[in-house]
């Protein structure tokens, strides 16, 4: 109602971690914040944010409390919970921490996203848990979840979960946001075939997929189209009767809560006192997870050949190196605790003096105030890592540099560089190119400092944190449940039942099926699409029930239809109308046409289909298909573009039609098509009941030719004329089935 308030939206965050991790002692529990991660980066926002459209943001944090909890304390741990953080537990055993979280997601999916394949591990066990484990999110939140939520899921440990709650909630808006890179095709690739395709499937689930950079945007629709075969328009996919939107959002920090503790008192003590200690040595400050996608070893060997090549330096910069302990146990992390641990000590060793250690090194993690007095205090900050999806500390950095001095340097490896125009941007691989950068950077203007500054800043002030979840969520609310404008079109419940009942009190009914992408999935070659036992089951229970007539209309050849339906007692329509049969007929041409013009086209179409490996002509008797169904997705559609561009020229003259369809270009003769086909059957009777199904372009003439109120399905999410949508040949057949299990009544 007018002057109302609006009702608050809620918004389901689900994330591996919730913000809090339960201790147990001696059978109490004990809640304690988390310490970094996803959980901590999304905590600030929740009390800030408003979704678009409403005045106040209402909601809930599905995750792993971050132990294994046994039974007679989840209940309590639940209530505490939901009353304490509005949050919901998931509860996981030790053996699938074990296999999940240790296993699949930090051996097999980090290394391999962060571009370390040789550290990755398929260990055929992990995936069977990774799966149960997301099945297991998915029944929480089925538990939870009510309508109008808006559910927001988090990073690469659930990235099957958006296709499972796709599936059990349709109408639910889904986001996912990956924390970390998106690799290229190659890397990705060294999935198992079946792990790496239910992975993009599972994200394909959501409404709007997030990324940090434009680049791993790329990489994932090139890994959509070359493994799923999904072709993509601006960043939209079509997917099962829905559009998946893809893009990228660069998360960012809550710069107000840096900027104003760099200015607190206590912040401002430690800052001074630090800058004492030092004495008159300029601090180069490296703070980051324990992690070799970090490149912490690459920046002690950087730091080190600074004091090879600049004994100036020696006694007047030291490197305070900070490394905050992260998945302790893990074999490859404990090996490089220790060779950190033999650098430091080599290069004090080397260089360092009475009154000056070259590098100050701490294991261990940091308070928020230290933190800030450490990256207020330091000239430099050294931001290295050989691959990183964001890199939050770099943006950290410069947020708590209140006078605007101080010098960034980032690696061109981390997604903030493409942000943080204005810091000094290397290649941590090349340890001379990163010393040069420190040295310029410890010998770089005031002022020459606060003009880069100033400028980063502004852009870290007005895209912060709440930026950034206002941005995702207002495109996650702008989506429509079901995703798009095809989904206006869904057949749901309520016209499942307008559609059955019409159809069962009906007496005369004409049903007109595409065969291709509709009763059965596409195939290559084209001969291998045989109907299967059900198809042929389902098709002669309902042309078995005298108030049906039943039609085929399709680009199929006749002699195929004869082949493997002629048994049947149904009309059909073969090469998009030209040929006509009736029931127990001999079949006839709707109009006399000319094959001749196949002649001088069947060469240019076996050149192209020369020049791309798996493509295919097919010939017909008055018609041509070009297929490229089973080519290399780029090149296929690439050359398809100019096969099409080349045809529509060299056909001006001639009296033929090119269509593009589904991996296909078809030439046929102009002014018969499938719905002229229909016309024919519609003008010898009067029908109460039409029904269409079609999956391409050729079917929208078929749906355009029938009369107002008839039935009309396209499978799939293009823009068409047909009444409904439906997601794809199984849900065709579904609905079939249902008609004839009615005619059998």
């Amino acid at each position: 109602m007018p002057g109302e308030a609006q009702e608050a939206r809620r918004i389901v965050v689900v994330s591996n971690r919730l913000p809090f991790t339960v201790v147990q002692n001696d059978g109490a529990i004990e809640f304690k914040d988390s310490v970094g991660g996803v959980a901590t980066g999304l905590k600030s926002f929740l009390h800030s944010v408003k979704t678009p459209g409403s005045s106040k943001l209402d909601y809930l944090w599905v995750g792993w409390p971050g132990c294994t909890i046994e039974e007679p304390l989840r209940q309590q741990v639940s209530a505490r919970a939901l009353a304490e953080f509005r949050a919901y537990p998931v509860f996981l055993s030790e053996r699938e921490i074990e296999d999940f979280y240790q296993g699949f997601c930090n051996k097999t999916i980090w290394p391999l996203f962060h571009y370390f394949p040789q550290f990755a591990a398929y260990d055929p066990g992990y995936w069977p848990r990774y799966q149960a484990v997301n099945e297991s999110f998915a029944e929480v939140l089925l538990q939870t979840v009510r309508p109008g939520d808006i559910v927001w899921i988090h990073d690469y440990h659930l990235m099957l979960l958006p296709h499972l709650l796709r599936k059990a909630a349709p109408y639910v808006r889904l986001g996912f946001f990956l924390h970390i890179p998106f690799p290229q095709l190659e890397i990705f690739r060294l999935l198992p075939g079946n792990w790496r395709t239910a992975i993009l499937q599972g994200l394909l689930g959501a409404d709007v997929i997030g990324f940090h950079t434009h680049d791993y945007v790329e990489y994932f629709l090139r890994s959509v189209q070359r493994i799923l075969g999904f072709d993509h328009q601006m960043g939209r996919l079509s997917v099962g009767g829905r559009v998946v939107k893809v893009g990228a959002f660069p998360m960012g920090i809550d710069f107000a809560k840096f900027y104003e503790a760099a200015g607190q008192p206590e912040v401002r003590a430690e800052r001074e006192e630090l800058r004492r200690t030092l004495g008159g040595s300029k601090i180069i400050l490296s703070v980051d997870r324990q992690d070799y996608s970090k490149g912490i070893i690459h920046r002690l060997q950087a730091f080190e050949t600074l004091l090879e090549n600049s004994p100036e330096w020696h006694g007047k910069a030291t490197l305070i190196m900070i490394v905050v302990p992260s998945r302790i146990g893990i074999e490859d992390y404990e090996g490089m605790k220790k060779q950190i641990e033999e650098y430091v000590g080599r290069i004090n060793g080397r260089f360092g003096r009475i009154g000056w250690a070259p590098i100050i090194y701490q294991y261990r993690a940091l308070s928020f105030p230290s933190l800030v007095a450490l990256y207020a205090a330091s000239d430099v900050a050294l931001v290295t890592p050989l691959r990183d999806g964001m890199n939050l500390v770099a943006k950290e950095y410069i947020a708590s540099r209140r006078d605007q001095t101080g010098v960034l340097i980032i690696s061109e490896m981390a997604g903030a560089s493409k942000e943080l125009l204005e810091a000094i941007t290397i290649n941590p691989n090349d340890r001379n190119e990163t010393a040069n950068a420190l040295k310029i950077a410890l010998e770089m203007d005031p002022a020459e400092q606060i003009r880069r500054n100033s400028v980063m800043q502004d852009r870290l002030r007005r895209y912060d944190l709440s930026r950034w979840a206002e941005d995702f969520l207002g495109e996650l609310v702008s989506s429509e449940p079901a995703g798009g404008a095809a989904g206006r079109k869904v057949f749901n419940d309520s016209a499942r039942r307008a559609f059955l009942s019409h159809y069962r009190r009906s007496n005369r009914r004409l049903l007109a099926l595409d065969y291709d992408g509709t009763l059965v999935p596409y195939a290559f070659p084209p001969e291998l699409a045989r109907p299967s036992e059900k198809v042929i089951r389902i098709l002669r229970r309902l042309a078995d029930d005298p108030r049906n007539d039943l039609a085929l209309v399709t680009g199929r050849d006749r002699a195929s239809l004869d082949r493997w339906l002629g048994s049947l007692p149904l009309a059909f329509a073969a090469e998009h109308g030209i040929w006509i049969r009736g029931c127990d007929e001999d079949w006839t041409m709707i109009k006399q046409l000319d094959a001749e013009w196949k002649a001088r086209i069947i060469p240019t179409l076996q050149m192209y289909a020369d020049r791309v490996p798996g493509a295919m002509v097919e010939e017909k008797e008055y018609s041509l298909a070009w297929h490229y169904r089973n080519a290399d997705p780029e090149q296929g559609t690439a050359v398809a573009r100019e096969l099409a561009d080349y045809l529509l020229a060299f056909t001006a003259n001639i009296d033929v039609q090119v269509l593009r369809g589904r991996k296909v270009i078809e030439i046929r003769n102009t002014g018969v098509h499938k719905g002229t086909a229909l016309a024919h059957w519609l003008a010898k009777k009067a029908y109460d009941f039409v029904l269409a199904i079609g999956d391409d372009v050729t079917d929208e003439d078929m749906f355009a030719a029938l009369p107002e109120g008839a039935y009309t399905f396209r499978i799939g999410s293009s823009r068409t004329l047909a009444r409904f949508t439906l997601p794809g040949c199984a849900e065709a057949l579904e609905l079939l089935a249902e008609l004839a299990e009615g005619s059998e009544g």
